[in-house]
């Protein structure tokens, strides 16, 4: 019997990857100015100089030992140069614009001329900053400039784009990274916003909760449901929420709704790997129990998740970018 592929699924596996891609690493620009914006903002009630400030965001990204290597102590300069505007550092802001806009001009027949549009300029002003050395004299200005373009980057690309087979890779990129990226900003909060077991329900941790949620501008939405800030109550909003857009749940579920509209896979149905996979971990968010959650710990929980997450991320690879053998009827 033949090898089965995705029977509804004809776009040339380049251009997929690229429009994959490009979603993916607009996402991430955006989020890692989310998570240096409420690191700046944490910082300002915090004492100056004291590393505890700055190196979870280093640990958060996996990459210590290079962050060490390149500039030694986690200052907040050293830590901003580098996720922001390090070329070699292939999760940076800059360089992550730079990939994006490569896989946008590879498929410039396949994107509108708006979506292009907006992210040529943006690259520019992102790299016309690297150029100048520093940071303007308003850090949060900058970031919160760059959070507004990757905005509008989607909303054009949204109301632009054809909502076919192309559009469906850019959402299951865009929401892969998100869910991965609101993990990492609450894994911000377990390494550094709670240095003692003696500050829970104190004013400062509801301070920094509550500046958690604007890093993913849930602070609004959260209060008019929840009305109070608790920590298990935060914690459930932003995993296990079906209907915050930046939610875990929701953007599993959303990655999964568009990568089933690729395949054509009926509900119910599993035709690759990467539904295998996807489905699995949106039957286990959707059962999920937040005290479980926090009391078998929530970094072990968070940890497993990006694992899984990238589980996925192979497992479409393998389903619709890798060489593979034509489908056969025999």
């Amino acid at each position: 019997m033949g090898v089965r592929v995705p029977e509804t699924s004809f776009m040339l596996s380049r251009v997929a990857d690229s429009i994959y891609w490009m979603s993916r690493y607009v996402e991430r620009v955006e989020n890692i100015a989310r998570f240096i914006d409420v690191a700046l903002n944490i910082s300002l009630d915090q004492p100056v100089g004291t590393p505890e400030q700055w190196l979870p965001l280093v640990m958060t990204t996996g990459d210590h030992d290079y962050f060490k290597d390149r500039y030694g102590d986690p200052t907040q300069q050293n830590v901003i140069q580098f996720l922001t505007f390090d070329r070699e550092y292939p999760h940076s802001i800059l360089s992550s614009l730079t990939a994006a806009r490569e896989n946008a001009r590879s498929i410039r027949e396949t994107i509108s001329s708006e979506m292009w549009e907006q992210l040529n300029p943006f690259y520019y002003t992102v790299r016309d900053a690297a150029r100048a050395g520093s940071l303007p004299n308003n850090p949060h200005d900058f970031f919160h400039e760059v959070k507004m373009a990757s905005h509008l980057f989607e909303g054009i690309t949204d109301h632009t784009m054809s909502h076919n087979e192309g559009w469906h890779f850019h959402r299951l990129g865009q929401f892969l990274e998100r869910a991965d990226k609101t993990s990492r900003i609450l894994d911000v909060k377990y390494f550094v916003l709670l240095p003692q077991p003696g500050d829970v329900g104190s004013p400062a941790d509801d301070l920094q909760w509550s500046a958690v949620l604007r890093s993913v501008s849930g602070f609004e939405m959260y209060l008019k449901r929840q009305h109070v800030i608790h920590p298990d109550r935060v914690v459930e909003f932003l995993v296990l929420d079906p209907e915050f857009p930046r939610a875990i749940r929701f953007c599993v579920t959303e990655a999964a709704e568009s990568l089933r509209a690729i395949s054509g896979t009926p509900t119910g149905d599993v035709r690759n790997i990467a539904e295998q996979r996807m489905g699995e971990l949106v039957a286990e968010l959707a059962t999920a129990d937040v005290n479980k959650i926090i009391l078998s710990g929530l970094h072990e929980f968070l940890d497993s998740l990006q694992d899984k997450l990238n589980e996925i991320g192979n497992g479409i690879y393998e389903t619709f970018i890798a060489l593979r053998p034509e489908a056969t009827t025999s």
